[in-house]
């Protein structure tokens, strides 16, 4: 079964991601007490990503071919899912416990993330489809550390283009 492994937040952009057990998805925004949500994130200004995921698997593949170990937030992800390939989830709806999201797009690794993990090589390794995917909040609720991931299936076709139509006119 899918399920969250771990969850992570940062209070503002470039400070240290924080290990939570539990945290709440507010719709249109992201997780309180997130960057992200409160729109100070680094890239707040020019990127809307309310959500970030990652594959446990994709981390376990990048210390065994690496040995850079990202178990502890320097992926800079906010939730780390287990038994799901998170391109999957995308441009589809799914729950993370008691929240629903839709994965938007894919999350590339930047320099600026490189930078905070003082640590040579992982931005590269987060590269091949490893980094993981934005996710939107479209009902908020509870999330915690072991609720399982539910995929909800495509999103209404309509709904996505305007979506997209939408974001890029902003």
């Amino acid at each position: 079964m899918a399920r969250v492994t771990d969850l992570f937040v940062a209070p503002a952009g470039s400070e240290p991601m924080e290990s939570v057990d539990r945290v709440e998805a507010v719709a249109d925004a992201g997780l309180r007490g997130d960057r992200y949500c409160t729109g100070e994130g680094y890239y707040s200004p020019y990127d809307t990503c309310q959500v970030t995921l990652v594959a446990s698997e994709a981390l376990a593949t990048i210390e065994r071919e690496t040995g850079i170990d990202l178990t502890d937030g320097q992926h800079r992800r906010n939730v780390v899912v287990a038994g799901v390939d998170v391109h999957d989830l995308l441009d589809h709806r799914f729950r993370l416990g008691e929240a629903t999201l839709v994965g938007t797009r894919p999350r590339p690794p930047c320099a600026h993330l490189e930078e905070l993990a003082a640590q040579a090589g992982v931005a590269s390794a987060l590269g091949d489809g490893r980094g993981g995917i934005c996710a939107d909040v479209i009902e908020g609720g509870a999330v915690a550390v072991g609720d399982g991931v539910t995929d909800l299936g495509d999103r209404d076709r309509t709904d996505a283009i305007v979506e997209r139509l939408r974001s890029e006119h902003e």
